[in-house]
């Protein structure tokens, strides 16, 4: 069996379609759904989207920055929360006035 040779061309154009794929974003989508006599067990909704981040931004997409597991502003929430909570837990001890 002959071994091929990759040209400079080859490798190019895989790095020119994923900057492509990057810069214009694609979006997968499928549905898993599994009936039995006509009840549904099981429906499963896969949305994937591949973009720059970038693009994603430009597309008004943006959770990385506002979920607290991946934000470096984990830290402040989780003591914010703490703070709250031993406030709510004081003033649900605290007599009630009338």
């Amino acid at each position: 069996m002959a071994q091929q040779m990759m040209h400079a061309t080859q490798a190019t154009n895989l790095a020119d379609i994923l900057e492509r794929v990057l810069d214009k974003g694609i979006v997968i989508a499928g549905d898993i759904r599994i009936d039995l006599v006509g009840v549904e067990l099981l429906n499963i909704k896969i949305r994937l989207l591949i973009a720059s981040v970038d693009k994603a931004l430009e597309m008004g997409i943006n959770w990385w920055q506002i979920d607290p597991y991946l934000s470096s502003k984990v830290a402040a929430v989780e003591e914010e929360n703490r703070g709250l909570n031993k406030r709510l837990e004081r003033m649900e001890k605290a007599p009630k006035r009338k």
